[in-house]
């Protein structure tokens, strides 16, 4: 199973040019190290603030493009990881294990699991499941489901 572990915006997170503390990415090195000596890391990175992107609102055929910033931080993510595990509660144990990143002390981690193409197995056939795991396997830096 594969869960993406989502780090929550804080504002501070949020500042234009804001780095994270030179220790904090010390422990964070520490703690994914671990994870890719586990075997359970495969993708992990952190994102400027929204200030540089956009959201693209979709209605009906017209689309909209609202830039950045945006105003609620704690619905923003600031970086994520890709841990494949055994269960939810493997996920949160990892978790648990990592580094406080909030520079306040008071933070939040999401954990939602990524659908694998079987969970689709209700209303692909095994042939459309087959050529959709197969393409997926093309894309560039793909780690294959397992």
């Amino acid at each position: 199973m594969r869960f993406m572990i989502i780090g929550k915006a804080t504002p501070e997170t949020e500042k234009e040019g804001a780095l994270p503390d030179p220790q904090l990415l010390l422990e964070m090195g520490k703690y994914n190290e671990e994870l890719m000596k586990a075997g359970v890391l495969l993708s992990l990175d952190g994102l400027h603030p929204s200030s540089k992107g956009a959201r693209v609102k979709f209605s009906g055929k017209s689309r909209t493009v609202i830039d950045g910033p945006f105003t609620e931080a704690k619905e923003l993510i600031a970086g994520f990881q890709i841990l494949q595990v055994n269960s939810l509660e493997e996920a949160i144990e990892w978790v648990k294990r990592g580094p406080n990143c909030s520079p306040t002390g008071e933070g939040e981690v999401e954990i939602r699991q990524i659908f694998e193409m079987e969970d689709f197995a209700p209303v692909l056939s095994e042939e459309q499941i087959q050529h959709k795991v197969s393409k997926r396997a093309e894309l560039p830096n793909q780690t294959a489901n397992k």
